[in-house]
């Protein structure tokens, strides 16, 4: 029986090569995705700083090379994120998480058990690489989200300035102008009954005098309503469903158009005054907006508390529209009202949808979490 022929030495080190080949690539795989999923998860403006910093440490810890032993830990503010595992490693490396050149935390790598030595310590080269790739793309996303919480505050900052202005010309408007026209009126009705003694005034200073008189009444319905649409006097009193019910009513009877509202589940939410106010300046754009442009008969409002939401939604049986299209024409012609209408659900952590097409009418839904405005 002839015996096996030796291996060709040659061949030995080509497998070998190859070997080594396939595991460095294996790495650099493990890199790529590490990096990717960090991305990944920081495009989900759903989810919380903190919650993406434990998702990166996770992602990193299954990219070093020996990802059974490894333990990741960011540190943010005094603030820290960890893998479950994390304990006081045999190797450590670490790297600085800078914000415009300036160190506000850091991320470490470690193992738990001795493993062989490499580049650095049991690490290696292209992990330390890694480390400061990793801690590099952790900046960019705390800046970025900083960044959006300025925003947000300045906005929710914006809005309140001008809730703060609008209740101001409100209270002016109700006790200092309309007060006054009421006394004009009511002088020019006693000059209407009451005439001069040994005069008898004319049918057509009468005249004139009435139809003075019906034109102050007029404005001074005008400004009351005014101040009505500035300051909703039904809802610190009454509450978000009593207003915006009164809001529908009011509608139907200036546009004619059926307007039909129901409330379920209110009155065991409470809703802050924050939280009511936006939902009815979401309600009262968008029941204007169906009053211009749809060309609607028929306007169907529901306001739902349905833990773990609050819910509004309002549909019309108009022309519709292209949202996208229709979004991005009134960006460019600067009519905010839709825009105005998203922020406001966004400042109050929600989201909004409007869902259209072209002879289908519009339906617009806000979803408001009821733990950040109510009970």
């Amino acid at each position: 029986m002839n015996a096996p022929a030796p291996p060709d030495p040659l061949a030995v080190v080509r497998e070998a090569e190859h070997a080594k080949t396939v595991a460095a690539l294996c790495e650099r795989i493990k890199e790529l995705d590490c990096l990717y999923e960090i991305t990944r998860l920081s495009q989900r403006q759903d989810t919380a700083l903190d919650d993406i910093l434990a998702g990166a440490c996770s992602v990193a810890a299954r990219a070093w090379q020996y990802p059974a032993v490894t333990c990741v830990r960011v540190t943010i503010g005094g603030r820290n994120r960890a893998t479950a595992n994390w304990r006081r490693p045999v190797a450590r490396q670490e790297s600085p998480i800078r914000i415009q050149g300036e160190s506000v935390g850091r991320i470490e790598v470690g193992y738990l058990d001795k493993c062989a030595e490499a580049d650095e310590g049991p690490f290696l080269r292209e992990e330390r690489h890694l480390l400061d790739a990793v801690a590099d793309h952790l900046g960019r996303i705390i800046e970025a989200r900083k960044a959006e919480e300025q925003v947000l505050r300045l906005s929710r900052e914006l809005i309140r300035a001008q809730e703060t202005e609008r209740q101001r010309i409100a209270r002016e408007l109700h006790d200092d102008v309309a007060q006054n026209l009421s006394l004009v009126r009511l002088s020019l009705d006693r000059l209407a009954v009451v005439p001069e003694a040994g005069v008898n005034p004319g049918s057509d200073c009468r005249d004139a005098i009435q139809e003075s008189s019906a034109r102050l009444g007029a404005a001074i319905a005008s400004l009351r309503n005014l101040a009505s649409d500035l300051l909703p006097p039904a809802l610190d009193r009454l509450g978000l469903a009593e207003a915006a019910s009164n809001l529908c009513r009011e509608t139907a009877v200036r546009t004619g158009l059926v307007v039909e509202f129901s409330a379920d589940g209110l009155e065991v939410a409470r809703v802050d005054f924050e939280t009511g106010l936006n939902l009815y300046r979401v309600l009262q754009e968008a029941l204007a907006n169906a009053c211009r442009h749809s060309r609607c008969s028929r306007i169907v409002v529901r306001l739902i508390a349905s833990h773990p939401l609050l819910l509004l939604r309002v549909d019309d049986d108009g022309m519709g529209f292209e949202p996208e299209v229709r979004l991005a024409e009134a960006l460019g012609q600067k009519r905010m009202g839709l825009w105005s209408m998203g922020e406001r659900v966004r400042l109050l952590g929600g989201r909004l949808r409007i869902r259209s097409r072209p002879g289908q009418g519009v339906r617009i839904k806000a979803e408001i979490p009821l733990g950040l405005g109510g009970a």
